[in-house]
């Protein structure tokens, strides 16, 4: 709360004469040399400020919560040489300002977020930061370049103006190999590259089952799985079997979900189902993930992954190319995708299994109805009482982090709806460009009021979940009949994000249907389940889909083919 309250009061009404002094006594001057780099920069300049050198205070910055003070400016074509400047007026997250940071002795680091600037096919031109097969890390994407730690003394009421020089740059990614189970594609999309005017890739991560080479003439069901941006192995999915510590392996039971080499296990086991897993790769320059659907300001995803990358994969792979052999699967971001993959393209997919997903319901978006309430940061209905939404809570309802303080973080890792974070991206994939082009925000992220333009926006688009079932099950030609038995969903009655409450909002609506009935299933978990909890392991979860496709398969398809030893 106290920090919500500094927010609205520092930035909302400043006081001239305190900003004048911060700017002249509190600074950060950070250059780049040109034997780093000859050229103007465009993009973001952040200082980050630690009491513990390491890891490098450029990685203990951009998480939600308690994490290293971070603050960010905007720059336009710093050339080398040039002083950008981080100074008492900078917005900062956690601590609002340099003046809120006390003095002592800390650990300081400077890095530049280098911004592309894209002719957009709908006439905006844009700066932005294209991601380089990263997923959207500022603080690892290379490219970026970054500066040396320093220790430093900062004391606030003396004063101090502290040089930076970017020397380092972020390598390139190092991806990994492939091996004999695992694949990786990579793609330029022709769609999205036309759409941004810049070369933009879609990519996949293809997990074999057990006798593929073996079997050349099997062909298997598919497991789409969503999930964020990542080049590890689907499922954690993993040969070795190193050591787990106890805390870690604690966790994983109580999520019921295995460690990557459990799982290696049962899927070699004699005795399992062999399908094909594949995961999508689809950073955008606003977030590691595009949520799978066509948009506004990101670009029409949907139809690449429907048009481009589906097709590549199952022309590549030897997989059924029929709509009961494919199923989705997902957690958080993925579980939103995984059901909306599922309704959009009601007679393409088969089934999902959509776990503790993203606000399927925008009448509670998180704890916000965004149709009604004029606030996002504060509950309604109070004339003195302020009382303050919170955002992510432990599994116990312990309050950790704020709606306001995460806006705040966002403001300062980018403007624009740059800042490649949570809030942002649902309004990049779900609301309307403005008329810079940029995504046009929900609410305004330093007083949280809402603009109910972009949440009707959000609804009359269908990208309400729960609003676009609602208005299409069972009109003439409905999905309803498309949809039977295939929607799956699992989430934790104390999921931490809240985001059961949408949930509830859907199985609402779902027990009403007829004509026909939705003829599918909800688990909640309790007690206390939070986010990441799901009711099977990741054995028992593909089990579960291959009777699902054995039983939906047409007749005369042969289901025994894929079930060797």
């Amino acid at each position: 709360m106290v920090l919500a309250l500094a927010v609205l009061g520092a930035l909302v009404t400043p006081s001239c004469a305190w900003t004048k002094t911060q700017v002249s006594d509190l600074r950060f001057k950070v250059s780049f040399p040109a034997s780093t780099h000859a050229q103007p920069f465009t993009g973001r300049v952040f200082v980050m400020i630690s009491n513990r050198e390491k890891p490098e205070p450029r990685l203990q910055v951009g998480f939600w919560g308690d994490t290293a003070p971070l603050f960010g400016a905007d720059v336009v074509q710093l050339k080398p040489g040039d002083a950008a400047w981080i100074n008492g007026t900078t917005l900062g997250y956690p601590p609002t300002r340099l003046a809120d940071i006390p003095a002592g002795d800390y650990y300081v680091q400077a890095l530049i977020n280098v911004y592309t600037e894209c002719h957009r096919s709908d006439g905006h031109n844009l700066w932005v930061h294209l991601d380089q097969w990263e997923g959207q890390q500022f603080n690892r994407s290379p490219g970026n370049l970054y500066s040396e730690v320093a220790k430093v003394h900062l004391d606030p009421a003396a004063g101090y103006e502290v040089n930076l020089s970017l020397t380092k740059v972020i390598p390139p990614v190092e991806l990994p190999k492939d091996t004999e189970w695992v694949k990786h594609i990579k793609i330029q999309s022709d769609l999205l590259t036309k759409f941004w005017g810049r070369p933009i890739y879609l990519g996949a991560t293809v997990l074999l089952p057990k006798g593929y080479d073996s079997h050349p003439t099997v062909s298997y069901p598919v497991l789409y799985e969503q999930g964020h941006f990542g080049l590890g192995a689907p499922m954690r999915f993993s040969t070795q079997g190193e050591p787990v510590p106890e805390r870690a392996m604690k966790r994983l039971s109580d999520y019921n979900l295995e460690t990557g080499y459990q799982f290696y296990q049962a899927w070699n086991s004699a005795d399992f189902p062999r399908l094909i897993i594949v995961r999508f790769q689809h950073p955008t320059p606003y977030f590691d993930d595009s949520y799978a659907v066509n948009s506004a300001n990101n670009g029409p995803y949907g139809d690449a992954i429907m048009t481009e990358l589906i097709p590549y994969l199952e022309t590549h792979f030897r997989i059924i190319r029929k709509p009961y052999a494919r199923v989705l699967s997902g957690g958080s971001t993925g579980g939103w995708e995984s059901l909306a993959l599922q309704l959009y393209h009601a007679d393409f997919f088969g089934g999902t299994w959509t776990f503790y997903p993203d606000p399927i319901s925008f009448e509670h978006y998180q704890l916000v109805n965004i149709y009604k309430d004029d606030n996002a940061f504060m509950e309604p209905g109070h004339t003195w009482l302020r009382a303050w939404r919170p955002l992510m809570r432990t599994t116990e309802g312990q309050v950790e982090v704020t709606m306001s303080q995460m806006s705040q973080l966002e403001a300062a890792l980018g403007s624009h709806g740059r800042s490649a974070q949570q809030l942002e991206i649902w309004e990049a994939a779900y609301g309307p460009a403005g008329e810079d082009g940029y995504p046009k925000p929900l609410w305004d992220k330093l007083t949280g009021k809402i603009d109910h333009s972009v949440a009707d926006y959000m609804r009359d688009h269908g990208y309400d979940l729960t609003a676009y079932l609602k208005q299409n099950w069972s009109r003439a030609r409905g999905i309803g009949p498309q949809l039977v038995g295939k929607i799956h969903i699992e989430v934790g009655d104390m999921d931490n994000f809240y985001l059961n409450l949408a949930v509830y909002d859907l199985q609402e609506f779902l027990k009403t249907t007829h004509d026909p009935h939705y003829e599918g299933s909800f688990e909640f978990g309790r007690p206390e389940k939070g986010h990441g909890w799901q009711s099977m392991t990741q054995e028992s979860l593909i089990r579960t889909m291959a009777s699902h496709i054995t039983k939906n398969a047409p007749a005369g398809e042969d289901t025994s083919a894929w079930k060797y030893n």
